[in-house]
């Protein structure tokens, strides 16, 4: 399974595997959105992440953008593979970026 949510009372945490296209839209969408509803800080894991489309893009922003009009805490935490974080960097995400404990391949980007 690509996308794996694991809750507590206070954490959410979502972690992505592999490659996170269009097959696995519906499934990243539904965990995002259940994650969010708790109300607990969301966190995200892409450390075993190969590659993220463009659905998974603007699942993510879409996600990211919801938890700035809430009270909800968004954002990534652990190793981020280096193509993964220049491919969120480029695509405009530098607000997910800066904010928890993301690292990749040269260290940690804050």
């Amino acid at each position: 399974m690509p996308v794996i949510l694991e809750q507590s009372e206070t954490v959410s945490a979502i972690r992505l595997e592999g490659d996170i296209d269009i097959c696995c839209a519906v499934e990243l969408k539904t965990l995002l959105l259940q994650a969010l509803a708790s109300g607990t800080k969301v966190r995200l894991s892409l450390q075993d992440t190969i590659d993220l489309d463009v659905t998974a893009f603007q699942l993510l922003w879409a996600a990211e953008r919801e938890t700035r009009e809430s009270s909800v805490e968004f954002a990534l935490t652990g190793h981020v593979p280096e193509q993964v974080f220049q491919a969120l960097a480029n695509g405009g995400f530098e607000s997910l970026l800066i904010t928890g404990d993301a690292m990749c391949d040269e260290g940690v980007h804050k």
